[in-house]
């Protein structure tokens, strides 16, 4: 908003003040930068992978002892495979699945309602990373062998071809004492239900059913940046960003969800209630192209893959799984059976009680007022602003208040000037200055209040825009994605300009007229910058927000008030302006 970038300062003190409370923002603002991980991930330490089937670092820890299964038969089990590969495609109005006999795992998970780059149905397995890793509902074993020998076997199938949903494809896999029984039921969400039961040489065989590599939609770095691990235990939800996932680590509970995400999409596995699970993390890296649209051999940097796995001791176990979009509504249709809502796989962070309530708001505008996203994000902009109109009337009212004192002020200063900053007789001036502030009606920080109000609020507003998936390759005239900085540069251009304007139009009575030419310059400068390479929504929303600054300044101006204001502001700079030539003669 416009009167967070340039409120109307109080004499030399108040500038100060607001360039300090500046330096805060952007502190705070590139803070976000630095947590939604746009930077490079260093690489994690990772095992040479030779073949397809090495999906994590292996720990340096043996496989945790199995438990032990009454009646369980401690005999070879006779070989079940399949003769051939082959294929069998799940289909329901949300998802086209197709599952390979080798390994019972899925080499394409296809969201019929999402796109990618290239405008083709999204694929949801990361194929360059699963080739290295696993493909999704692969099975995990410490064992790397073993894992090598579950994913590269050909299981026997229950269906073959196709398969619309409601329905159950199973696969059956026995060959050197290893025995899988795999089933997955299917119905008209985007929620799957899985069955696994493993054993070897007759005991408990703990094998994970495992999303490892990551998602379709990682392209560039800070794509794969936004992986994180998702966990909720009672209701204790706790979300690990890709720098400090540790690949093979493992959890052992009752866990309410498990699962790992991009910044829009999720995998996350719900076990039965009061099911005792083990979740296993994984953590790999992967050479990229610089240049997805152009990739050159020589330029390529390093991205973290993140994946996980949910599984049980005893070898047998029942999950639901949801891979899906991290849309508000989709997750919440979820039941959690009693656990924290799914919900909280978005993360808004520590802006949630902000970014939540606004993003509902931009939903309802789009849902029922104007059906589209960035049209809605210019309501919601007008709403806030004239919400906020009554702290801009505030800050002129404290700043015109103060400026009426000023010259007693400057009295007060005078009289104890030939005091040392040390001396306790300037305690006195600041007694004085405080009781003919008192007696005056002054608040000091009259001023600064409202932008503690407006500055959450923005930052809100910024989370909220940067997580929401509603907005990715969401148009808007001639931006293509609202969640991708603008390709023409048209909106922070604009941006720049009016925030120039702003700063122009609003008086700042008190203040140096060559720092408040530097900060007319400086601020649009700086802030322009930030819009240069965020989020085109946002930068839409700070754009509209300096317009509705411009109008509402210039009416403010033509106010009692307003004019007053600024014929302190003429008087203060002629009478500053006529000592400097005083002093120069």
């Amino acid at each position: 908003m416009a009167e967070i970038r340039n409120p109307n300062q109080q004499g030399g003190q108040d500038s100060k003040t607001v360039l300090i409370f500046t330096g805060i923002f952007l502190v705070m603002f590139l803070g976000l930068q630095f947590f939604k991980q746009q930077h490079k991930p260093a690489p994690a330490a990772e095992k040479p992978a030779a073949a397809a089937t090495s999906q994590s670092d292996t720990p340096a820890s043996s496989e945790p002892p199995a438990a032990a299964v009454p009646g369980a038969s401690s005999g070879v089990a006779s070989s079940v495979q399949a003769a051939a590969e082959s294929t069998t495609v799940v289909e329901n109005e949300l998802y086209r699945i197709t599952f390979s006999n080798r390994g019972a795992q899925v080499t394409s998970w296809i969201l019929k309602k999402y796109k990618d780059d290239d405008g083709k149905p999204l694929d949801l397995v990361n194929h360059s990373a699963a080739a290295k890793f696993g493909y999704p509902l692969s099975l995990y074993t410490y064992d790397a062998a073993l894992r090598g020998q579950l994913a590269s076997a050909l299981y026997k199938p229950s269906v073959t071809g196709s398969l619309t949903a409601p329905g159950t494809l199973s696969f059956e896999y026995a060959a050197n004492g290893v025995t899988v029984e795999k089933s997955f039921t299917f119905d008209s969400s985007y929620v799957i239900r899985a069955q696994v039961t493993a054993t070897r040489n007759g005991s408990p065989l703990a094998a994970m059913l495992a999303w490892p590599s990551g998602f379709g939609d990682q392209q560039t770095l800070p794509q794969y940046a936004g992986g994180m691990i998702d966990t909720a235990q009672g209701d204790k939800v706790e979300q690990v960003a890709y720098k400090k996932v540790v690949g093979g680590a493992t959890q052992q509970g009752t866990f309410a969800w498990a699962g790992v995400s991009d910044l829009y999409f999720t995998s996350i596995f719900l076990p039965e209630p009061g099911q005792e699970s083990q979740f296993v993390t994984l953590h790999n890296t992967i050479n990229i192209p610089k240049n997805p649209k152009h990739p050159e051999p020589n330029q390529t940097e390093s991205a973290s893959v993140l994946g996980a796995g949910l599984g049980s001791p005893t070898g047998t176990y029942s999950t639901r799984l949801f891979v899906g979009p991290k849309a508000l509504g989709v997750l919440g249709s979820i039941p959690t059976d009693g656990g924290p809502n799914l919900e909280k796989v978005v993360s808004f962070g520590w802006w949630g009680v902000i970014s939540k309530p606004l993003f509902l708001m931009l939903r309802f505008f789009h849902q029922h007022l104007i059906p589209n996203w960035g049209w809605a994000i210019l309501l919601l902009t007008l709403i806030l602003n004239v919400a906020m109109l009554p702290t801009r009337f505030q800050m002129m009212k404290s700043s015109l208040k103060m400026q009426r004192i000023q010259p007693q002020m400057d009295q007060i200063k005078q009289k104890y000037a030939k005091f040392k900053a040390t001396d306790p007789r300037k305690q006195e001036m600041q007694r004085e200055i405080m009781d003919l502030q008192k007696k005056e009606g002054v608040n000091m920080f009259g001023g600064c209040l409202p932008m503690l109000i407006q500055w959450p609020l923005l930052l809100g507003f910024y989370r909220m825009l940067g997580n929401v998936i509603e907005l990715r390759q969401a148009h808007w005239l001639w931006l293509p994605d609202l969640s991708a900085p603008d390709p023409y540069h048209i909106l922070p251009i604009f941006f720049i300009i009016s925030m120039f304007a702003v700063q122009w139009l609003t008086p700042s009575p008190g203040v140096d007229p060559a720092q408040q030419r530097m900060m007319a310059f400086t601020m649009p400068a700086v802030f322009g910058f930030m819009t240069w390479n965020i989020g085109s929504g946002l930068a839409l929303y700070w754009a509209g927000s300096n317009v509705l600054g411009i109008v509402q300044q210039m009416a403010m101006n033509k106010t009692k008030m307003g004019r007053e204001v600024r014929e302190i502001a003429a008087r203060r700079a002629a009478k500053k302006a006529g000592k400097v030539i005083n002093a120069r003669r």
